[in-house]
C-alpha cells in the first residue's frame, strides 16, 4: 500500500484503508486518459450508476449537472473534517460527469464542489466554496455535534444576495460515505422480484387491496414507550419490529404499516433556533438512506432491513411516506447544501420572469422540477432503491400533485406517472397519493391515474361533520360510505382506491377530535397560529381533559361510531397509530416539531376496551366485508333483489327529497351483495343524540356489531329482548351508534 502525499499520517482515514497500488487500465479512445493527482490515479470511469458505487476494486462516481463547467470530487478523512484530496472529474458524457478511483474501498467519505456561472438572475447559483452532498448518497456523515444552520452555508451573501458568499463551509457540511453491504434476507424478496422456480420460505406479500388495512405510524412515537421493548430499542426501527409491536399489530388485524418519513431528515433552521426538531420528518436531505436518528445500532441500513424482514414474516407490509416535492434548501434566502449548488436551474422550478426566485408549491420554499429527465431519474432511482434494496411494499407521496405538474397545471398522464406505470419494479407496489399541494389547481382528489390510491379528505370531513354536528346530509354521508363514486367511478377507478380515514398524523388525534373545539399548539412556539383552524371537531361540552362521566361516555361512544364508519366503509381504510387506544396530543393539531410526550403514545394509559373494539371491527371487515370491491348499482338481480338499497327509519326506500335533509341523521343500508357474507347485511346509522326505532326488512336478523357497547358486541336478534318492544319488526337504535346486522336465515 502506498499513501498519496495528500494523506497525512494522522488522518482518521488511513491510506491503507483508501488506496491500493493497482495499475490504471488503459483508457477508452473516446474518454480522456487517466488523471494523475499526486499518487492518485483517476480514471474516466462510467456515467452510471449515479452516485458513488464500489465495483469490487475501486469506486466509480457519476454526477449530473447540465450547466457546470467543472465538478470536483473532494475526499475526506473518516470523520469528514479534513479534506485530503480534491479531484476534478475528468470525463463528461452528456450532462453526467464521472470518474473512477481504483483501489478505494467502501467507507470513503466525500463531497462535491461545482464550478459554473454565478448568475442568480438566470437561475445559476454555482459556488465552489460550498461543499455539496451527493444527491445519491447512500449514507450521510453529519458534522460533529450536528448541523449548524448558522455556519457559512449560504451560497449568496446575506447582505448582497446577488453576490457569491466566498466562505468555505466544508468542515461544517454534510458528506456522503461510500457503502457496499450485503444482507441475508433469509428468503424475503423484493416486491418487484421475478418469480422463482422454487419459492423461498418468505415470498413478497402483495396483500390485495380488498384485504388491506393501513396503520399510519411514526417510528419513534409508536415504540418510544411501548411496554416489552428493551430501553435501548425504544423509538427505533428495531423497536417497531419488536415482539411487543408485532403482537399489537396482529391483535388489531392491520395488514400494512405506513411509516412517516424515514429517509434522512434535516431539521429546519427555524426549529433549530427554538430548540425543536422536525419530528414528522417532511424535510428530506437524503433520498437514498434511512435516517440514523431511528437506529439503535451503527448499522442503520441493516437495522432497517431487519425491521422490514421481521414485519414481513408477521404478514405485514411496509409502506413509506416519501417527500419528493421539495428539499431542505428553502427559497432564494436558503442554504446551498446539494441540488442548488449542483444545478439550480435543472433541479428546481423557477418562475420564468424571476429566475432568481422559486416556485413554492410545497409551502417549504422550493419545488423540485420533476419535468426534468434527470430529476425524474433521481426520484425513480430512489423509489427502486427502497424496493429492491430495502424490500418496502409501497409509498405514500407527500403533496403528490407536484409530481404530475406540467406548465404549470396538473396532468394525470404526466411523465412521472408514465414512468411508474411501465417500471417493472414499481408497478408491483402500492402507490398512495396525498392528492393536494398549494400550487395552482392544487386540489386533485380523484384525478390520479388508475391503480393509484388517494387519501380521501372528503370522506374524512363528511364523517366528522355527520357525527359531530357539522353541516352534512345523509346523501353525502352515504356517498362516502359507498366508495365516493363521484370522485372515482367516472374515471374507471376502483372504490378501493379511496383511502378512507377520519384521522391522520396531520391534525387532531381521534381522542382530541371529540375533546377539543379549538387547537392548542402553544408548545410549537408560533403563538398558536399554526395548524388547521377548521377541524370539524366537538369537545362534547368541555374543552380538554375532564373527569365528568357523562362527557367521557359521550366521547367514547363517538369514537366507536367514527371507527366503525371508517373500518366498515367501502374503500381502503387507514388508522392513525394511537387512535385505537385513546392517544391524546393534548389538543395540539400540528405537533410536527414535538418529539416528546406530546406525540409519543402513552401505552400505560391505553384504553384496552377500545383496542378490543377495533380488533372486533377489523375481524368483521375481514370475514364479512360489508361493502364489496365493485361499484353498486341499486338495480335488482335475477331474483329481484337489489345489490344495495338505502332505507329510512320507516323501512321505506330513500327518495330524492330525503337525501338532502340536513336535520336527519338516521339511515340504513340494505346490502344484498356484500363482499364476503353469505347472506344480506344491514348497516344502520343513528347519529342523533337520542335512540330511535328502525323498521327492519324481512329476514332473520341478528346483530354482529353495536358500537354503543364498549366491546361492540351484541346478543340482539329479531324477537329478542333487545327489540323495541313495540313491534317485532323494529330495532331500537341507540343514540350515536352504528349497528351491523346479518340475516342469519
Amino acid at each position: 500500500m502506498l499513501a498519496p502525499p495528500a494523506l497525512a499520517a494522522s488522518d482518521a482515514l488511513a491510506a491503507s484503508d483508501v488506496l491500493a497500488a493497482t495499475p490504471a487500465p488503459a483508457a477508452s479512445a473516446a474518454l480522456p486518459a487517466p488523471l494523475q493527482v499526486g499518487s492518485l490515479v483517476l480514471e474516466p470511469g462510467r456515467p452510471w450508476p449515479m452516485g458513488a458505487s464500489f465495483d469490487g476494486s475501486g469506486v466509480n462516481i457519476a454526477v449530473f449537472s447540465a450547466h457546470a463547467t467543472r465538478i470536483e470530487w473532494c475526499l475526506f478523512d473518516e470523520a469528514g473534517q479534513t479534506e485530503i484530496a480534491r479531484l476534478p472529474l475528468p470525463a463528461q458524457t452528456g450532462d453526467v460527469w464521472h470518474a473512477r478511483l481504483p483501489g478505494v474501498r467502501p467507507g470513503l467519505v466525500y463531497g462535491l464542489r461545482a464550478h459554473g456561472p454565478w448568475r442568480p438572475d438566470r437561475g445559476h447559483r454555482f459556488n465552489p466554496n460550498k461543499l455539496l452532498l451527493d444527491p445519491y448518497a447512500r449514507e450521510i456523515v453529519a458534522p460533529p455535534g450536528g448541523f449548524d444552520w448558522r455556519g457559512p452555508h449560504l451560497g449568496a451573501d446575506a447582505d448582497h444576495p446577488q453576490h457569491m458568499d466566498t466562505r468555505d463551509n466544508a468542515r461544517q457540511a454534510h458528506k456522503a460515505r461510500v457503502v457496499h453491504d450485503a444482507f441475508d434476507w433469509q428468503g424475503d424478496r423484493a416486491p418487484g422480484a421475478a418469480p422463482m422456480a422454487t419459492p423461498p420460505p418468505c415470498t413478497p406479500l402483495h396483500t390485495p387491496l380488498l384485504d388491506t388495512v393501513i396503520y399510519e405510524a411514526h417510528v419513534r412515537g409508536f415504540s418510544k414507550r411501548l411496554p416489552g421493548v428493551p430501553a435501548a430499542l425504544q423509538g427505533t426501527y428495531a423497536g417497531l419490529a419488536s415482539d411487543a409491536a408485532v403482537a399489537h399489530f396482529k391483535r388489531l388485524g392491520i395488514t400494512a404499516v405506513s411509516l412517516l418519513p424515514v429517509q434522512h431528515i434535516l431539521d429546519e433552521p427555524h426549529l433549530a433556533q427554538r430548540g425543536l426538531r422536525n419530528h414528522w420528518g417532511y424535510n428530506t436531505l437524503g433520498f437514498f438512506c434511512p435516517d440514523p436518528r431511528y437506529a439503535a445500532s451503527a448499522d442503520v441500513r441493516g437495522e432497517f432491513r431487519r425491521m422490514v424482514q421481521r414485519l414481513h414474516v408477521a404478514g405485514l407490509e411496509v409502506l413509506l411516506d416519501v417527500v419528493y416535492n421539495h428539499t431542505p434548501e428553502g427559497d432564494e434566502r436558503g442554504a446551498t447544501l446539494c441540488w442548488r449548488g449542483l444545478d439550480n436551474a435543472s433541479y428546481y422550478r423557477l418562475p420564468e420572469a424571476q429566475r432568481d426566485r422559486y416556485d413554492n408549491w410545497s409551502g417549504c420554499g422550493n419545488t423540485l422540477d420533476i419535468r426534468h429527465p434527470r430529476v425524474l431519474q433521481m426520484v425513480m432511482d430512489s423509489l427502486r432503491h427502497w424496493v429492491e434494496d430495502f424490500h418496502v411494499d409501497g409509498f405514500r407521496f407527500d403533496l403528490a400533485p407536484v409530481l404530475g405538474r406540467g406548465n404549470p397545471g396538473f396532468e394525470h398522464d404526466a411523465p412521472f406517472f408514465k414512468a411508474v406505470l411501465q417500471d417493472p419494479v414499481l408497478q408491483r407496489v402500492k402507490l398512495i397519493a396525498e392528492p393536494w399541494d398549494i400550487g395552482p389547481s392544487g386540489y386533485q382528489v380523484g384525478q390520479f391515474p388508475r391503480g393509484w390510491l388517494e387519501w380521501n379528505d372528503r370522506f374524512r370531513d363528511t364523517a366528522r361533520a355527520f357525527w359531530l354536528g357539522g353541516d352534512a346530509t345523509r346523501g353525502e354521508f352515504a356517498l362516502r360510505l359507498a366508495g365516493s363514486s363521484d370522485l372515482f367511478q367516472a374515471r374507471r377507478r376502483s372504490p378501493l382506491e379511496s383511502v378512507n380515514y377520519i384521522v391522520s398524523h396531520d391534525g387532531f388525534t381521534l381522542h382530541d377530535l371529540v375533546s377539543y373545539d379549538l387547537r392548542h399548539n402553544e408548545a410549537n412556539g408560533e403563538n398558536n397560529r399554526d395548524g388547521h383552524g377548521h377541524n370539524l371537531s366537538w369537545n362534547c361540552g368541555w374543552e380538554g381533559a375532564t373527569q365528568d362521566p357523562e362527557v367521557l361516555a359521550l366521547r367514547a361512544r363517538l369514537k366507536r361510531a367514527l371507527l366503525a364508519t371508517v373500518l366498515l366503509a367501502q374503500g381502503t381504510p387507514m388508522l392513525a397509530a394511537g387512535d385505537e387506544l385513546g392517544h391524546t396530543q393534548r389538543g395540539n393539531n400540528n405537533p410536527y416539531c414535538q418529539d416528546n410526550d406530546i406525540t409519543w403514545i402513552v401505552w400505560a394509559q391505553a384504553d384496552e376496551s377500545l383496542i378490543d373494539y377495533c380488533a372486533h371491527l377489523l375481524h368483521l371487515r375481514k370475514t364479512l366485508l360489508p361493502l364489496a370491491a365493485r361499484w353498486y348499482t341499486g338495480l335488482p338481480d335475477a331474483r329481484g333483489l337489489q345489490d344495495l338499497a338505502w332505507l329510512r327509519r320507516t323501512g321505506a326506500a330513500m327518495a330524492p327529497e330525503h337525501w338532502d335533509n340536513r336535520m336527519s341523521r338516521i339511515l340504513g343500508a340494505w346490502i344484498g351483495a356484500p363482499g364476503r357474507a353469505a347472506t344480506p347485511l344491514l348497516l344502520l346509522i343513528n347519529a342523533r343524540d337520542s335512540e330511535a326505532a328502525f323498521r327492519l326488512p324481512p329476514g332473520a336478523w341478528r346483530c354482529d356489531l353495536d358500537s354503543s357497547a364498549a366491546d361492540g358486541r351484541s346478543c340482539w336478534q329479531r324477537g329478542s329482548s333487545g327489540s323495541s318492544g313495540n313491534d317485532p319488526d323494529d330495532i331500537l337504535l341507540p343514540a350515536r351508534s352504528v349497528l351491523l346486522l346479518r340475516d342469519a336465515g
